[in-house]
C-alpha cells in the first residue's frame, strides 16, 4: 500500500492540507499583475515543491528499507 501511495506523488495529493496551501498559493500568485515575476514566482515554488518532495520520498524509502531490514531478523 505504501509502495502505491510513493508512486506519482500520490501521498501529497490526496493530503488535504497540502492541497489547500497550494490553492492559496496559486490564488495570491493569480493576483501578481506582471506576468514574468509570476512566472518566476510560480516557477520557483514549483521547484522548491519539487525539491521538498524529492527528500520525503527519499525519507519514506529509507525507512521502508529499514522496516524491511528488521523484518528479516
Amino acid at each position: 500500500m505504501e509502495k502505491i501511495l510513493l508512486e506519482k506523488n500520490k501521498w501529497k495529493n490526496k493530503n488535504e492540507q497540502y492541497l489547500f496551501e497550494l490553492q492559496k498559493f496559486l490564488d495570491l500568485a493569480d493576483n501578481i499583475e506582471n506576468k514574468d515575476l509570476k512566472k518566476l514566482v510560480i516557477n520557483q515554488m514549483l521547484k522548491c515543491d519539487k525539491c521538498l518532495t524529492n527528500i520525503a520520498e527519499n525519507i519514506f524509502k529509507n525507512l521502508e528499507n529499514k522496516t524491511t531490514f528488521l523484518e528479516d531478523k
